[in-house]
């Protein structure tokens, strides 16, 4: 892939391919958070499910929503009183009932999975809680079960650069029910996190400064692996992986440390990477400088790893200098220095310290930026894909 710098350095360039402004909404993330809770506040979110804390939760979301119930579960997990589950169609489980709380997500209020969870738990009499568009058959549902509705503002029309909108009433309504660790207070703090990012990834940041761009340059190299080294870059690996396959049009794959560990590395032995056909016991990580691509070929596509890392360990706050955040240090470096020996480009976006909703927010914020500037770099449109519009003609919209 070639990717023009030129082009992701002028503004004018980019507002001429960026048709529907994705670069701008990704920059409204923060603006999002807040503008969420204020519609969560004249909505009365706080009455979602009685106020009382339901039996189970599940999360009825797909596409780019997908990562509502990624980012709660993850949250959630360390002590969650209540089990968080997802589901992006029906059937809705037979266990779902009135002592349980469904969260259907969709931004135009119309994606077929979540409004027909939704209406059946209705049916059901369990507590509902949606979010999307106002005035939509979601809504509408929502108001036939007498659940809470949080409309998502005009203007916000993709779930992939409308995630903020979609995430912050989810969170924030789990929170006052004592499922995550989720206040108005470190909402705020997030869309700061996020703000800051967005100023650092601004397009009028030229490329050799700009984390986002140069990301975008690394990621274009190869065939990218996204890897996180544990839960919370886990989600934000699945994130990236699904923002540059919609955004970039570029196949990624994405796992997590430690258990993905093994079928990573096994990729450094394989036909992708520059040690492939060497029988040297430490064979070359470098390409041959002097190959002709006319007598022997182009060279083909080289594997690229993405690590996505957590903040390191504070030595002044006992709590992070744990056995097992060493351990993950050491097995992320590990798997850095092998693909490095192999001759994988590698790209290490590693978080700033704070809350791990904050912490997730900026690993997000950056990769979302990535994969919007290597689709302008590769001169295509962010937000539109023909061969989409085309499935969705097909398919009978």
């Amino acid at each position: 892939m070639m990717l023009d710098e030129e082009r992701i350095d002028s503004e004018e360039a980019i507002a001429a391919l960026d048709s529907r402004g994705a670069l701008r909404s990704l920059a409204t993330a923060g603006a999002q958070v807040r503008e969420a809770l204020t519609l969560c506040e004249e909505a009365g979110i706080e009455r979602v499910g009685g106020g009382e804390r339901p039996r189970s939760v599940l999360v009825a979301s797909l596409g780019g929503s997908a990562v509502v119930c990624d980012v709660l579960e993850l949250l959630a997990e360390p002590g969650s009183p209540v089990p968080v589950s997802t589901r992006s169609n029906v059937p809705l489980p037979g266990w779902v009932g009135p002592l349980d709380l469904v969260i259907a997500v969709s931004v135009s209020g119309r994606a077929q999975g979540p409004l027909a969870l939704a209406a059946e738990a209705g049916r059901r009499g369990a507590a509902l809680l949606t979010v999307g568009a106002a005035d939509s058959p979601l809504a509408d549902v929502c108001a036939r079960a007498r659940g809470v509705h949080i409309d998502v503002a005009a203007g916000r029309s993709s779930s992939r650069t409308a995630l903020w909108s979609l995430l912050t009433p989810v969170l924030l309504a789990a929170g006052y029910l004592g499922i995550v660790d989720a206040t108005p207070a470190l909402l705020q703090e997030t869309a700061d996190r996020l703000d800051d990012r967005a100023a650092v990834c601004r397009p009028s940041s030229e490329s050799f400064v700009n984390p986002a761009k140069i990301l975008a340059s690394d990621l274009a190299e190869g065939v990218p692996v996204i890897l996180g080294d544990g839960p919370l870059n886990g989600v934000a690996a699945t994130r990236a992986a699904s923002m540059l396959a919609r955004t970039a049009r570029v196949p990624a794959s994405a796992g997590e440390l430690p258990d993905d560990a093994s079928q990573i590395v096994a990729c450094f032995d394989g036909p992708y990477t520059a040690a492939f056909g060497e029988t040297s016991a430490r064979p070359s990580a470098e390409r041959d400088i002097f190959a002709d691509p006319y007598l022997d070929g182009p060279a083909g596509p080289r594997l690229s790893l993405l690590m996505l890392r957590d903040a390191p360990p504070d030595p002044d706050v006992p709590e992070t200098m744990t056995p097992e955040a060493a351990q993950a240090e050491a097995l992320a470096d590990a798997v850095v220095a092998s693909a490095r020996e192999t001759g994988v480009r590698v790209a290490q976006v590693t978080a700033d310290p704070g809350h791990p909703l904050v912490r997730l927010a900026g690993q997000i914020a950056t990769t979302d930026f990535a994969a919007t500037y290597l689709a302008l770099g590769l001169g295509l449109d962010p937000a539109v894909s023909p061969h989409v519009a085309n499935l969705r003609d097909q398919a009978g919209g």
